[in-house]
């Protein structure tokens, strides 16, 4: 049981959990909050995020890229404690235990009358699945390909923040746009991390993330916009729905922020992106909450 629950990283859950929870807040300010959707988009999440890290620990160990080069934790299939067959087996049942909570999630929103709504998130959640495995499992994982900050930016970002509010309301609001950015470029800065943390192993396995195309010193500048984009997506935001000075408090996550940006801009060797990497991914849900909590006060 140990090895399983190192294997499913559940440290890497509050950044997945980010756009869940401001959703919540973005419904509770105008009065739609459900306990039954938000503790079914919960689990749902928590399913994607454990089946996205299972997926990648098996697409990168059978094709060798953790290895002694890397600089991050041991994987499980690079420490021999999962084996390849086991964590197969392990990624079909998340697979199917995530859809089944995405169904359930979808029907408990929608009943059964809105069938155009029920099967555009199925979908999605098929995508979501898809999006998971295909990181870097196979021959065409678009991690390997440098596309994982897209992927990110739109099932961290815009699916759950926008994607996660319209279950609660069923209203269209184009403004959600902004803190479904901010959420989503947030969380892409912390896959640059890891990349940026990994980029001579990557570089080595032709893994060929946005680090290892751009070289480091240029993917610190692209880390600069994807943490300062954000605070102005932010303010773009509140421009819109402004009603208390309460709603400027996600500010104070930016102090540290701030700070992380200069370490990143000073940092030389690989590994210590490190540390920096699990400051933004909390930060990260620290913001969603301090925006979300500022709504309704």
């Amino acid at each position: 049981m140990k090895k399983w629950i190192s294997a499913a990283r559940l440290r890497t859950l509050p950044l997945s959990l980010a756009g869940i929870v401001l959703a919540g807040f973005l419904a509770a300010s105008i009065n739609k909050f459900e306990w039954g959707i938000f503790i079914l988009s919960v689990l749902t999440a928590t399913l994607f995020q454990v089946l996205s890290n299972f997926a990648n620990d098996y697409g990168d160990g059978v094709k060798g890229t953790d290895n002694e080069d890397r600089i991050g934790p041991v994987r499980a299939l690079q420490s021999g404690d999962i084996t390849p067959g086991q964590m197969k087996i392990a990624i079909q049942l998340t697979a199917f235990l995530s859809f089944v909570s995405a169904v359930a999630l979808v029907v408990y929103a929608f009943g059964f009358d809105k069938i155009f709504q029920i099967i555009f998130y199925l979908v999605l959640g098929l995508l979501a699945i898809a999006a998971a495995i295909k990181y870097t499992v196979g021959k065409n994982a678009y991690g390997y390909y440098g596309m994982g900050d897209l992927f990110v930016l739109i099932f961290f970002g815009i699916v759950a923040v926008a994607g996660g509010t319209y279950l609660y309301t069923k209203q269209i609001d184009f403004t959600l746009i902004y803190p479904a950015l901010s959420v989503g470029l947030l969380s892409v800065a912390v896959l640059n991390l890891n990349n940026m943390r990994d980029i001579d192993s990557d570089t080595k396995s032709n893994k060929n993330t946005i680090p290892v195309k751009l070289g480091l010193e240029n993917a610190k500048k692209y880390h600069i916009l994807l943490i300062v984009l954000p605070f102005f997506f932010s303010q773009a935001y509140i421009f819109h729905h402004l009603h208390s000075y309460a709603q400027w408090l996600f500010v104070l996550p930016y102090i540290i922020l701030i700070l992380h940006l200069m370490k990143v801009i000073n940092t030389r060797n690989p590994k210590d992106f490190d540390p920096e990497l699990k400051k933004v991914a909390i930060l990260t849900f620290v913001y969603a909450l301090i925006f979300g909590v500022g709504l309704i006060l």
